[in-house]
This record gives C-alpha cells, sequence and structure tokens, in this order.
C-alpha cells in the first residue's frame, strides 16, 4: 500500500525568497525516514498514510510559529497493492518513451 503525496510549502509573507523556509519543512521531511523526492516545484513524499500527512502537519507547524500566512499545495495518489511509487510511476513513463 503507497500514499504518494507531492507537497507545496512556504511563507506568503517573508519577501521573494523563501529557501530558508522551505529548507526547514524539507528538514522534517528528511526526519522522517520516508522516501521522498525533492523537486523545483515541491517534494514528493512516500508512506503509509497516517505517516504521511503526520509529516505535511509537522512541516505546517514548524513554519506556523514564524509566518503569519502559510501557503500550502498538497497532492495525494493513494493506490493499494503498490510499493516504491516514486519510482515506478517515472519507470513506467520511461518505457513508453
Amino acid at each position: 500500500m503507497s500514499t504518494l503525496v507531492e507537497l507545496a510549502i512556504f511563507p506568503l509573507d517573508k519577501g521573494e525568497s523563501v529557501s530558508q523556509y522551505v529548507a526547514k519543512a524539507v528538514k522534517v521531511i528528511q526526519n522522517s525516514n520516508l522516501s521522498y523526492k525533492l523537486t523545483p516545484m515541491g517534494t514528493c513524499i512516500e508512506g503509509d498514510f497516517d505517516q504521511v500527512m503526520e509529516v505535511v502537519k509537522q512541516c505546517f507547524k514548524t513554519l506556523e510559529p514564524e509566518c503569519d500566512r502559510i501557503y500550502l499545495n498538497l497532492k495525494l495518489d493513494f493506490r493499494k497493492n503498490r510499493t516504491n511509487a516514486l519510482e515506478q510511476k517515472i519507470d513506467s513513463i520511461k518505457k513508453q518513451l
């Protein structure tokens, strides 16, 4: 069973460059020990539904004390009988190419 999410989270009240805040969220993801992949527009995280959602919550809670306005975009793909979706989904497309 696999829950794959793509998370983009950053403050809207901290100016043009928000990489220090994105890094704080990515640190939470790293410390979760879930599989993840950082991309230019968000971070993909894979794991059990409850684990993944807890990480999303912790990312928000990490930014909340310092930020008055937070943007969070979440896409979720749940599929039974699937593991390693971070790689399998890309491999499937590459085979078609």
